[in-house]
Parts: structure tokens; sequence; C-alpha cells
């Protein structure tokens, strides 16, 4: 693609899903079974389904499609564990998620912080998203950077305002 290109969104989302071999809704529940793995050891379909607000059913078939893809081990109606690709998808679904997450509080963002770091993770570049850790590592090193961004932006809604 070249520069000049413009696409909208979802001409751009059609672009890259022909790179990615998950889809945004496949990320979402690898994310969420890497997160309960992780922290319980397993998963649930029900409480899968509880976690995306989805029916059993569609946690159910969302399952078979990420087991027959090499993620899962999953048999009917049994627990669910991740594959060893399944877990280091998971860990990079997860980490993306907090490197967004902690972005968005670095640049004050705080309503919305969960929809709104759902709604960009998943339309991200590893580039930019290489970008945006070395920045939230940057501003942890150097916390005074954040203050003066704070203090400007103060200011600029004080100067929109007269």
């Amino acid at each position: 693609m070249q520069n000049n290109e413009f696409h909208t969104v979802r001409g751009y989302q059609l672009l890259e899903q022909e790179k990615k071999l998950l889809t945004s809704a496949m990320e979402d529940y690898l994310e969420m079974i890497y997160r309960n793995v992780h922290k319980e050891g397993y998963m649930r379909i029900n409480k899968l389904s509880e976690q995306l607000n989805v029916k059993p059913s569609s946690a159910t078939k969302m399952v078979q499609k990420l087991t027959e893809l090499g993620l899962l081990n999953y048999e009917k109606y049994s627990i669910i564990f991740l594959t060893e690709k399944g877990k280091a998808i998971g860990k990079f679904l997860l980490d993306r998620h907090n490197i967004i997450e902690k972005f968005l509080k670095n640049i004050g963002i705080s309503e919305n912080l969960l929809v709104e770091t759902e709604l960009i993770e998943h339309n991200l570049s590893a580039n930019t998203l290489k970008s945006i850790d070395q920045f939230n590592r940057f501003v942890e090193k150097h916390p005074e950077v954040i203050k003066k961004f704070e203090q400007f932006k103060e200011k600029d809604i004080l100067d929109s305002l007269s």
C-alpha cells in the first residue's frame, strides 16, 4: 500500500486482517482465557461466556475454532487449557492490552478506560505498539514529563475558554 492511498477504517481493518491469524473476537477470547488460566490454571465455558457477556453456545463455537487452530486443548463439556502456542499468543495479547491501558492512563484518560483500550488494541501495528511501550517506559523513568503534559493540558483548556 502506498502512503497516498486512503481507505475507510473498515477498509484498513480488512487489509490488516489478511495479515493476521486471528480476528479481533478470537483475540478477545484468547486474551480472556489466558487471563483466567494464568490466575486459576484453567477455564470453563460458562465462566468464559460470563466474562465476555456472550451465550455459552457462542463461547463454545469460538473455543472450538481456537482449538482447531492449535491454540487450546478442549473437549466437549470439559475445561479449557492453553497450548504452548496459545500461551505465547495469550501473553502477547494481555501485554498489548496492558501497554495500551497504561498509555491511556499516562495521557490522562480515565473515563471509559476499558472500552477505549479494547477499541484501540486490535488496530495497532507491532511497530506502533513497540513505540507506545517505549513511551510508557520513558515516562516511568521521567515522571516530570507527565507533570509537564498535565500542566500543558490545563493551560490549553484555560486558553480555549478565553
